[in-house]
């Protein structure tokens, strides 16, 4: 049946099919890389960190064995779906809302709901960070301790780094890394809500909405955009004296839908209401969210969206890596801090700022390659 996900067992099953297809692999490559690949093939949870804060690094040279372990973990990605299609494939979870709505609280129990199916839960959290001293509380493991103690699930709590999509520039690597690691299901947490808040919808199958029952006014600026990015809407805490105030929303984001044009044609938005507390209508939830992935693969878009999503992410990481190069570039930076000085004087606005430190950086790049021909002509 279609979008039917693969029990642990299963899981485990397709990983150490893994160590066939790598038998007319090229010879041994670094040892560190192969070290971390065989470990990730083996389902070992230290291989799985090391391996995340292996692409989390700015280090040239951890950079570069980041690059080769990804590449074979895709490799071996690549093969598993050439041998079994879309089963093979994990279902990644993103989920937003505004602060109080439960999220940590949801994860934990829907995890635990899941391991208890037979899955593998990976959840990746991002925290933000300090604009003063770069650092973050990462207290994601303390809210979830039951979950965090399952041998079935595991929990990754990386600081945002001052990104602004709510996730970091190697969220979408750590998953696939989670995937390497017979994690079926993954979760990715976001710091919150907002209109360019929502990077997350670009790295994973299904994106869902949490927001708390009775929240009035400070929900409706982000209505619009992130409900036209939702394929579930959860009102949660739907439980106690707060039930009446849950049907209401849910009947309220249910009207609200109306006039919202759908982001698929095979799937409208729908809005469930759950208790993580009492887990009430967590099942019936999960079921859903199994019919959409079955909904997705009958019409090919589960596959397709992934494709998108690879594209789009390639543009990311050219943007942030033209940005570290150009930031690099030899006796630039003086050039920038100047110049940064004359925008907050307003000799300069910031756009004609922008355009003579472009400008600037290919005339020097003009000028090395002039010289070089010059040099080589003798």
């Amino acid at each position: 049946m279609a979008g039917v996900l693969f029990s642990r067992q299963m899981c485990q099953t397709l990983v150490r099919g893994i160590k066939n297809v790598s038998v007319a692999r090229r010879g041994a490559g670094d040892p560190v890389v192969q070290r971390l690949l065989e470990g990730l093939r083996k389902g070992h949870r230290a291989s799985l960190a090391e391996s995340i804060t292996l692409v989390e690094t700015s280090h040239p040279k951890k950079k570069l064995q980041a690059r080769q372990l990804l590449t074979e973990v895709l490799l071996d990605a690549k093969n598993l779906y050439y041998s079994y299609g879309t089963k093979a494939l994990s279902l990644r979870l993103g989920l937003s809302g505004p602060p109080g709505a439960g999220k940590s609280t949801f994860i934990e129990n829907f995890g635990k709901f899941l391991t208890r199916q037979g899955h593998k839960v990976a959840v990746l959290a991002v925290d933000p960070s300090s604009a003063t001293t770069g650092g973050s509380l990462l207290g994601d493991k303390t809210r979830m301790h039951k979950l965090s103690r399952d041998m079935n699930a595991y929990i990754r709590a990386s600081p945002s780094q001052g990104h602004l999509g709510g996730v970091t520039r190697s969220t979408n690597e750590a998953i696939v890394l989670c995937e390497a690691a017979g994690f079926d299901i993954i979760i990715v947490e976001t710091i919150g809500v907002g209109q360019s808040e929502f990077s997350v919808a670009d790295m994973v199958d299904l994106f869902a909405l949490i927001i708390p029952p009775g929240g009035g006014d400070e929900l409706q600026g982000l209505k619009r955009g992130i409900m036209e990015m939702s394929d579930l809407i959860v009102v949660n805490k739907s439980d106690g004296d707060l039930i009446p105030a849950s049907r209401r929303m849910q009947y309220e984001y249910i009207s609200a839908l109306k006039y919202i044009r759908p982001k698929n044609k095979s799937w409208s938005t729908q809005v469930k209401r759950i208790s993580s507390i009492t887990g009430e209508g967590i099942p019936e939830l999960w079921q859903l969210m199994q019919k959409y992935r079955a909904t997705m693969e009958d019409c090919g878009d589960f596959v397709n969206r992934r494709r998108s999503q690879r594209r789009a992410w390639l543009w990311t990481h050219l943007k942030d890596s033209l940005v570290t190069t150009f930031i690099s570039a030899p006796g630039f930076k003086e050039r920038i801090k100047k110049i940064e000085v004359e925008v907050m004087d307003g000799v300069y606005s910031p756009g004609d700022a922008a355009d003579i430190l472009l400008q600037e950086h290919i005339d020097a790049l003009m000028k090395d390659e002039n010289l070089m021909k010059l040099c080589s002509s003798k």
